[in-house]
């Protein structure tokens, strides 16, 4: 299975010495990648804050920076920004589960996604 996925942003993160970095790597999230930010004050005076800190979990490689940092990602340009949010959902929400099942009508079957939200009413 596929953890790792490359990507280059539109624009690229500009660092203090004028160097474009566009080319880097994203990792599948984890459940406490999205649950430990939560506790961040930062995100619980701004849930929106929380877009800045995922991001910065899961990169693992933006050009030759040592680290990807919260301050790297506030400092994106909005196009790179809006670029890692949906190539975050479609890494981590690529493979939806499905399961089969037999109309009883027709006899047909059919693939049909597993959609959890769904079957907890949410």
């Amino acid at each position: 299975m596929q953890t790792e996925f490359e990507f280059t942003l539109p624009k690229g993160y500009v660092d203090s010495t004028g160097e474009v970095h566009r080319n880097g790597k994203m990792r599948l999230a984890t459940a406490a990648d999205e649950i430990l930010p939560l506790r961040d004050p930062r995100v619980q005076s701004n849930s929106s804050y929380l877009t800045i800190i995922l991001l910065s979990r899961v990169i693992t490689q933006l050009g030759t920076l040592p680290i990807v940092s919260n301050q790297v990602i506030e400092q994106l340009f909005t196009m790179d920004l809006a670029y890692l949010q949906d190539f975050y959902q479609r890494i981590n929400m690529s493979e939806m589960p499905s399961y089969k099942v037999t109309c009883p009508e027709c006899g047909k079957t059919h693939e049909v996604p597993l959609d959890f939200l769904l079957s907890q009413g949410l």
